[in-house]
């Protein structure tokens, strides 16, 4: 692929709260700003869905590494955080984005493959790699036990 395009659509709802479309993505996202920015509390803020856009891509490049190189995941799980810092007169801006995962694989064999693949997917994370803050990866890799398998 040479490129891509990927469209939203978003609508203002009330207050400081919003509606998100993709013509190519069935139902939608209710958003607002973070309720420590005046938004209203339980819903996805901008913020959030940039934390969620890092760990997805990380995940997604993940999976496309084992098919490629042979890992079989038993599960995955990961925690992300992004940390918010002031920016003299101009707000506020993301200052890293961390990633937690806990990776299940197989067989012991497998665990140093599945630290490569890791270091594989930060480094072609488009999501990460578009961004000025840094992506920190703290991993985990484990052998599953027979019934933590998925």
């Amino acid at each position: 692929m040479e490129s891509g395009l990927y469209k939203v659509a978003v609508k203002w709802a009330e207050k400081r709260k919003g509606w998100a479309e993709a013509a190519s993505v069935p139902g939608g996202i209710a958003f607002s700003a973070p309720p420590e920015f005046g938004g209203e509390p339980g819903l996805w803020s901008p913020e959030h869905l940039l934390v969620l856009s890092v760990s997805s891509c990380f995940l997604t490049s993940l999976l496309f590494f084992a098919d490629r190189g042979g890992l079989a995941l038993a599960a995955y799980e990961a925690e992300g955080e992004g940390r918010l810092e002031p920016v003299p007169g101009q707000g506020y801006r993301f200052a890293e984005v961390v990633l937690r995962p806990v990776v299940l694989v197989e067989k012991e064999g497998d665990v140093a493959l599945a630290q490569r693949l890791l270091e594989k997917a930060k480094r072609a994370c488009i999501v990460s790699n578009s961004l000025s803050a840094p992506l920190r990866v703290e991993a985990r890799v484990e052998v599953a036990l027979p019934a933590e398998k998925v």
